[in-house]
């Protein structure tokens, strides 16, 4: 019994060290993300059960504010067999860290990197005759074959080429020897609405358009169009690619659209309270004077700011000491301010959440979207890259 209470004791030492340890490596930093890479792992691996079907984790945008790198480690550790970004640089940003697995770029690829992006093997989505020409030609100059993924526009009105124009452009792929035809694919508009029309509409437009040019010969090595919501929910050929996007970070595709039950949020958002004071009735906040105190208030400033993503609204709410509390006063680029009566106890270097947990109380992506009129998306994608990215 002495042994094992010694154990116990010692063991007890040893994780208040390490919390200790990570608190301080926190409190170093002004604001930070916590990304924890098992949710990471475990989001993708719900995907990854169907082994028909490759999960192709898209990870633009700095992989929606998470960390591409690490995310795409992360992601392919658990399984996925591709990568996507939008910009042919967040390509190279992966090929520079290593990473040697498939990669496709989603978006417009200008032409001085095209010629980079078919020497470090990264695949490419096209559209247009005159795109895949001047494609062709730097092939040529390198003598090496370019992996080409052509798109179809079933219903988004973004990039992709007409229902008209696929046979057309399909063929100019088959049939240049410098091209692979790699890839056919399509975009769902509507697949996180309750109502799934649209997207069933698409999915027999995209499937006769496969089917016709399968019948000319024109067959790819995969065919893809489900994203996250998609592929959660409602579509029921999935080809052979499925485009994880916002299911892969645990967040919700849209209000009528929720995650599986299993899958897990990435992110919480953090930061620190840099002074506290008491400051009397009738003292203005921060700039403008907005808030003006109608009695004796705990006045905190928080090292967040909208420079770093956080937005000028006026009903921010914030977590300190377990409890919510109003951001007063208008965000700062650099600092926002905060009431802190209903958490007295507060000192200096005291932990505040903008996203996350924190005792019996969360502020969720979705919560924070709500309050800035805006999507969870854009809420993650748009924290500034000063923010610190601790994984976990």
């Amino acid at each position: 019994v002495y042994h094992v209470d010694d154990n116990l004791r010692c063991c007890g030492y040893y994780i208040k060290s390490c919390i200790l340890s990570l608190m301080t490596l926190f409190s170093n930093k002004s604001t930070w993300l916590e990304v924890d890479l098992s949710a990471i792992k475990n989001n993708v691996i719900l995907f990854t059960k169907n082994k028909k079907v490759n999960v192709m984790a898209v990870v633009k945008a700095n992989a929606y504010g998470h960390g591409s790198v690490q995310v795409a480690r992360t992601a392919l550790n658990a399984g996925a067999k591709w990568l996507a970004v939008a910009r042919a640089e967040e390509a190279l940003e992966l090929r520079n860290a290593k990473i040697t697995r498939p990669i496709v770029v989603l978006g417009f690829v200008p032409m001085c990197l095209v010629e980079q992006l078919i020497s470090h093997e990264v695949s490419m989505v096209v559209w247009d005759v005159k795109q895949i020409k001047s494609i062709a030609a730097a092939t040529n100059a390198l003598g090496v074959e370019a992996k080409l993924h052509v798109k179809i526009d079933t219903g988004m009105g973004r990039i992709g080429a007409s229902v008209d124009e696929a046979r057309r452009i399909t063929n100019y792929v088959i049939n240049t020897p410098s091209l692979l035809f790699e890839g056919l694919m399509t975009h769902y508009a509507c697949a996180d609405d309750d109502s799934l029309d649209v997207t069933r509409h698409q999915e027999t437009v995209f499937k006769n358009i496969v089917y016709e040019l399968s019948e000319l010969g024109f067959v790819p090595t995969y065919t893809h169009a489900s994203n996250s919501a998609a592929a959660m929910y409602g579509v029921r050929n999935q080809w052979d690619i499925t485009r994880l996007g916002i299911a892969m970070y645990g967040l919700d595709s849209s209000d009528s659209c929720k995650p599986f039950e299993d899958l897990k949020p990435a992110l919480s958002w953090k930061s620190q309270l840099i002074q506290i004071k008491t400051v009397p009735k009738g003292t203005g906040i921060s700039y403008g004077h907005d808030y003006v105190t109608t009695k004796d208030e705990i006045i905190g400033t928080v090292s967040t700011g909208y420079a770093d993503g956080y937005r000028r609204n006026d009903n921010n709410l914030v977590l300190v000491g377990g409890k919510r509390v109003p951001v007063v006063g208008r965000v700062c680029m650099d600092q926002f301010m905060v009431n802190l009566d209903a958490v007295p106890e507060s000192s200096v270097e005291d932990e505040v959440v903008m996203i996350g947990t924190q005792g019996t109380e969360c502020i969720t992506a979705e919560e924070l979207a709500d309050r800035w009129n805006t999507i969870n998306y854009e809420v993650v994608s748009t924290i500034g890259h000063r923010v610190a990215r601790k994984y976990i």
